[in-house]
């Protein structure tokens, strides 16, 4: 699965096209933009699994809108991202945002998601473990929802006072 935005790439850098094929993509539900096709269906035509290719089809159009020329750093996990962001702004709304995401069902998954990436455009995602770990978004345990909410929740500062905590520690 490493090679699906090695793939995206390669394709960008013989025509810039593709990238506005698959930003275009991101108006219409995953995998039903049919110009999007050529772009995609190579890289999953043998896939049975519906929820497979939608999520293909859907981290292609958010890799198309989110690329940028020169971009720099180490890309990371949508969760770390967004602390990053966060980080930098200490809005309230952008937890809110994030944790609205996570809630997020299949149908409002694609729609969140879109929004979440768009707010996150001066940070580098790491575009092969977002792929990864929507392909898992379903499972009864929610693994993704709660690796991105670690990431999230271990990457900033919390005002928390510690001191106060050891304290009635002690005294108990």
């Amino acid at each position: 699965m490493n090679g699906f935005i090695e793939w995206l790439e390669g394709l960008n850098e013989k025509d810039t096209k593709v990238r506005a094929v698959l930003r275009r993509s991101l108006a219409f539900d995953p995998g039903r933009f049919t110009p999007a096709y050529p772009y995609v269906e190579p890289f999953v035509k043998d896939e049975e699994n519906f929820w497979r290719r939608d999520m293909f089809y859907l981290v292609a159009g958010l890799w198309a809108s989110h690329w940028r020329v020169g971009r720099v750093g180490v890309p990371m996990t949508l969760g770390k991202a967004c602390a990053a962001y966060y980080e930098g702004r200490k809005s309230t709304s952008t937890e809110r945002r994030f944790i609205t995401l996570l809630d997020s069902d299949s149908d409002q998954l694609p729609y969140r998601l879109r929004q979440m990436v768009a707010l996150l455009k001066e940070q580098s995602i790491d575009f092969d473990d977002l792929l990864n770990r929507l392909l898992y978004w379903n499972d009864d345990q929610k693994r993704t929802q709660n690796i991105w909410a670690r990431d999230f929740y271990r990457n900033f500062n919390h005002e928390i006072d510690t001191k106060s905590n050891s304290n009635k520690e002690i005294s108990e």
